[in-house]
């Protein structure tokens, strides 16, 4: 067969277009807008090659990219695909999104409390990853929920004053190019730009039509930034992102050197939830509930209701049964367990000072609870119950963890995580405050 002249040039030119677009970054230049939308969409449609675009997103990573390319670079990505509008609803809608953690159920009372009083709020969720745990994989606990729901059926269940939320997955034309440049950037250690990082996170929030936007940028050992200035960097770049597409956005830094709440793994998260929706739960999964949950209201123009009395009452519980049910889930069905357990003991009496976040993040994965890559499959009842947290004081011999799996030969490789995961001393004290700063634009 002959060669196509055509075909020929045309790739001639794509692979010369690619070339100037990554040279110009890797010398420090700006991107164009038309550099831009040009590259995003060629690599949607397959024209610029994966190395072309790895080499792209190493050079932003070094060069970085400023407020206009970052949203401008945004944008492309939401025109990859389709982007919702729910503004002819007749409700405000407002949504919240955590850079994730070990132990961040909140997701799960969040979103129907907020609903139970008053606002829509579609919630489009991801799976877990490594050490932090997936809002979808908690809710697949439950008996015969489903993820995956048409825009319909989104639309219908946000129009329901009597559901208001839905938390399901995004669908697969939602930012395309986002998904696409993600997996090649998880291989080519690209992750790491905060540029980068922003846009992917703010393209799907803002195509999934949300008015308003809270974020939840978590700070410390169990997440993925460690320390404040890149979170507090991160934090404004998304802010930004979201005020310059006309989403009412503001972002909350909150500690995550100890993991939320006292479990840590899908069905343990959602039991503990419940517990929240019910009016108890531990103190600091409430507390920030509740910050978040006035945060997204104020957003919302909806200042006169009070997210406490929602719990208190039993609306947030009856909008949860209502958007589970609405999913195809049984409220009512037993949680999964798993079938073994091992219980760590405190050694010394004292207070517990420290409770690593990371360290509990791992040893829940490595029990089951999470994957080391996207599609691989999880134990619904694995995870770690946390019987004290720091600040408070324990005796020899009290249980401390306990472990939970399908699998009793992960055991060995958890407690290695574990070994140093708490610390047990004779001096009070007193645990940081979980809000550190607030940005808004």
């Amino acid at each position: 067969m002959r060669p196509d002249p055509e075909r020929a040039r045309v790739d001639s030119v794509t692979v010369h277009s690619a070339v100037s677009v990554i040279t110009t970054k890797r010398d420090g230049g700006e991107l164009s807008d038309g550099q831009i939308d040009w590259v995003v969409d060629a690599f949607t449609r397959g024209e610029v090659a994966d190395e072309q675009m790895a080499a792209l997103a190493m050079a932003i990573v070094w060069r970085g990219m400023n407020r206009r390319e970052t949203a401008r670079w945004t944008n492309a990505m939401i025109n990859s695909g389709t982007r919702l509008d729910f503004s002819d609803l007749p409700r405000p809608t407002v949504d919240k999104h955590s850079t994730g953690g070990v132990g961040d159920k909140l997701t799960l009372p969040l979103s129907p409390l907020v609903a139970a009083c008053g606002a829509a709020v579609p919630q489009l969720s991801g799976r877990g990853l490594g050490h932090t745990g997936g809002t979808l994989d908690k809710l697949e606990a439950i008996s015969g929920w489903q993820a995956d729901i048409p825009v319909k059926q989104m639309r219908d269940m946000l129009a329901d004053p009597g559901i208001g939320a839905v938390v399901c997955a995004a669908g697969a034309d939602l930012a395309p190019a986002d998904k696409r440049l993600y997996a090649l950037r998880d291989v080519t250690g690209t992750v790491e730009s905060i540029p980068l990082i922003a846009s992917s996170i703010m393209s799907k929030k803002i195509a999934e039509g949300t008015g308003a936007l809270v974020l939840d940028v978590k700070v410390g050992r169990g997440a993925f930034l460690k320390h404040i200035d890149q979170a507090r960097e991160l934090a404004t770049a998304m802010v930004e992102l979201g005020t310059d597409a006309g989403v009412r956005t503001v972002a909350l830094l909150t500690a995550m050197d100890t993991p939320l709440g006292c479990t840590a793994g899908n069905a343990l998260e959602v039991a503990e939830s419940l517990d929240v929706l019910a009016g108890g739960g531990p103190a600091d999964v409430v507390e920030l509930t509740l910050t978040l949950a006035r945060e997204m209201l104020a957003l919302a123009g909806i200042d006169d209701i009070d997210p406490a009395d929602a719990l208190a009452d039993g609306r947030a519980m009856d909008h949860w049964r209502a958007m589970i049910e609405a999913q195809g889930g049984d409220p009512d069905a037993e949680l999964p367990s798993a079938k073994h357990t091992e219980t760590i003991r405190a050694t010394r009496t004292g207070t517990l000072t420290r409770l690593d976040a990371y360290d509990i993040g791992i040893a829940a994965w490595r029990l089951g609870a999470g994957r080391a890559r996207q599609g691989d499959p999880v134990q619904s009842g694995a995870g770690i119950e946390m019987h004290a947290k720091p600040g408070d004081s324990v005796k020899a011999g009290q249980p401390l963890l306990t472990l939970h799996t399908d699998t009793p030969e992960a055991i060995p490789a958890a407690l290695d995580a574990l070994a140093t995961a708490t610390t047990v001393a004779e001096a009070e004290f007193t645990p940081p405050p979980l809000l550190l700063g607030r940005i808004q634009a």
